[in-house]
């Protein structure tokens, strides 16, 4: 017979995967016992935040679950960072924890107990709140099955994070041969399947594209999240319908494409704000709308009485959730876009070349005039497209909160997809640099982490992992030794505590973790160092980027829609 333990690693082994993201703590070392003799890596940070913002994204980039793994009361809290970004960012996680149970002491609140009784944590109550489903199975057979059913949850409909909280006497008993209800076979019980929109409404929404002058499709984190990349790029052709994007939704088409036509929202281009207003039919695929895609709901952004608004999503609940939509199209963003270029005819949409001026001139918002100063401190918009031209349709980008992600999102242009993803679901400072470790982990590409030098702080121990476990990201610091955004929301210097940062020597504490440290302060510098970052392989590389501290995000790329109903609401 098996132990519960040994089961749950042979079902982690027979469902793929590859890397436990993990500390260990509590019940789970029992099942880290068992990981050695199997094909599974553990990869272990230095601390359960980072572990779980590597299981996200190795979720988010595979759409196969991530699995985070520690002690109860850490994974409800540092490990919450991850899995609450999860939530909100549709990335299948499965995290395996344990509430510290003490068997018979359970009730007399022992240290660390987190299942809910007096006295101690609750847990499941914690997991409920962060993940779309969580277990707490109290038998082996239940344990086993529990695990399926996070991995089958997980991917099911719109993705997200699940747990299963192993009981402390469960988790070392032997496994019955034939157990009532039965455990299925791994593969077959975590089968999904993707739903696909009406043909009524497909064909509803076909005529209206057919008919439009000006369509505009608003691609959101559900064409990542299907990976439905070629279907966006189908259909937009066959409507000649011009494709910009949330945050979320950045690099889900090429922004070189000549139908992108760049980021709407609150800091992001102008010219693809104006493209939205300026539409006669909205197709908005994977995309929630949330305030800051929709400048706040500026009355002049979206306008339902004006507008056909077609809104597919995975979850009926969100169509039509902001503003009402004529048409809503439920299911996964492959079988809408599929569905939409089969109904398109010859003669669909709108004029083909009006179409590629607009998006050409919304697309002249991806430079200014400071992307090409050559002053020191280096101005952060030259510092953005020094990174762009070490990134091709091969590297990964991920971006941290604050200032440095509306940098990236307006001057960084994106020459294939999947090349950005960034921390827009919860938006936790310090994601950057532990996905930047996981995306190197979990892809055979190049990797850029860009945070500001506080996002950076908050979790460059990452930077040791990446060293022990032979990956290469090159980490980029847009350095202003402050907290950016808020400190640029003060009157005048001093009226908001807590702004300014000690100026950390980070190339010694790159140097200090194994990797490469090297600061720049002017343009060339930045330029040579992100080459060799890249062609780096045996070591990751921290580049510490002095930037000019006085240039003015919110001043300089607050969008009109947004300024006109009163702006940062950040």
């Amino acid at each position: 017979m098996t132990n519960t333990t040994a089961a749950l690693v042979e079902t982690l082994d027979d469902l793929g995967v590859e890397y436990i993201f993990g500390y260990p703590g509590g019940r789970v070392i029992e099942v880290l016992d068992e990981v050695p003799d199997s094909p599974i890596t553990l990869v272990r940070p230095r601390d359960e935040r980072e572990a779980s913002v590597m299981a996200e994204v190795h979720g988010r980039l595979t759409q196969t679950p991530g699995v985070l793994a520690g002690q109860g009361p850490w994974i409800g809290s540092l490990g919450a960072i991850g899995q609450m970004e999860g939530r909100l960012s549709s990335s299948p996680m499965v995290a395996i924890t344990e509430a510290s149970e003490r068997g018979e002491y359970s009730t007399l609140a022992p240290y660390q107990q987190s299942r809910g009784d007096y006295g101690g944590l609750d847990l499941p109550n914690i997991l409920d709140s962060i993940t779309k489903e969580h277990w707490f199975p109290r038998t082996p057979t239940e344990t086993i099955r529990s695990l399926q059913l996070a991995f089958k949850h997980a991917v099911a409909g719109r993705p997200g994070p699940t747990a299963v909280i192993l009981d402390g006497d469960a988790v070392h008993e032997e496994v019955p041969e034939d157990p009532t209800p039965p455990v299925w076979d791994a593969d077959e019980q975590v089968q999904t399947w993707k739903a696909a929109p009406a043909a009524d409404d497909l064909d509803d929404a076909a005529d209206a594209l057919a008919d439009a002058d000006r369509p505009v499709i608003i691609a959101g984190n559900g064409v990542h999240a299907a990976q439905a990349y070629d279907e966006l790029e189908a259909a937009a052709e066959a409507y000649d319908a011009v494709v910009v994007t949330s945050y979320l939704g950045k690099s889900t088409i090429p922004e070189t494409h000549e139908l992108a036509g760049g980021v709407i929202g609150s800091f992001s281009h102008e010219g693809a704000n104006q493209l939205v207003s300026d539409a006669d039919v909205l197709c908005v695929v994977g995309c929630r709308l949330n305030p800051m895609d929709t400048n706040w709901q500026a009355p002049g952004f979206i306008r339902p009485d004006e507008q056909t608004i077609i809104h597919a999503d995975i979850d009926a609940r969100n169509a039509g959730w902001v503003y009402p939509a004529d048409v809503g199209l439920i299911g996964d963003a492959t079988h809408a876009l599929t569905g939409l270029t089969e109904r398109a005819g010859d003669d669909a949409g709108a004029d083909p070349d009006a179409a590629r001026d607009r998006a050409a001139d919304a697309r002249a918002d991806f430079h200014a005039p400071a992307c090409e100063s050559d002053a020191s401190p280096i101005k952060p918009q030259r510092a953005i497209k020094e990174i762009e031209a070490v990134v091709d349709a091969g590297t990964i980008v991920t971006a941290d909160s604050g200032n440095n992600r509306f940098w990236l999102l307006n001057y960084l242009q994106t020459p294939g997809v999947r090349t950005y993803f960034g921390s827009g679901g919860v938006g936790g400072m310090g994601w950057s640099v532990p996905a930047g470790v996981s995306a190197a982990l979990t892809t055979d590409r190049d990797v850029i982490s860009v945070a500001g030098d506080g996002g950076f702080a908050m979790t460059m121990n990452s930077v040791e992992t990446a060293v022990e476990y032979g990956v290469a990201p090159t980490f980029v610091v847009l350095n202003d030794t402050s907290l950016g955004m808020v400190r640029q929301m003060q009157e005048a210097d001093g009226d908001i505590a807590g702004v300014e940062f000690h100026d950390t020597d980070f190339v010694a504490v790159a140097e200090a973790f194994g990797a490469v440290g090297e600061r720049v302060t002017a343009p060339d510098e930045l330029a040579s160092a992100l080459v060799a970052g890249k062609e780096r392989n045996d070591a990751p590389t921290v580049i510490d980027v002095r930037i000019d501290r006085d240039e003015e995000m919110e001043e300089e790329l607050t969008s009109s829609f947004y300024d006109a109903v009163g702006g940062l609401h950040e």
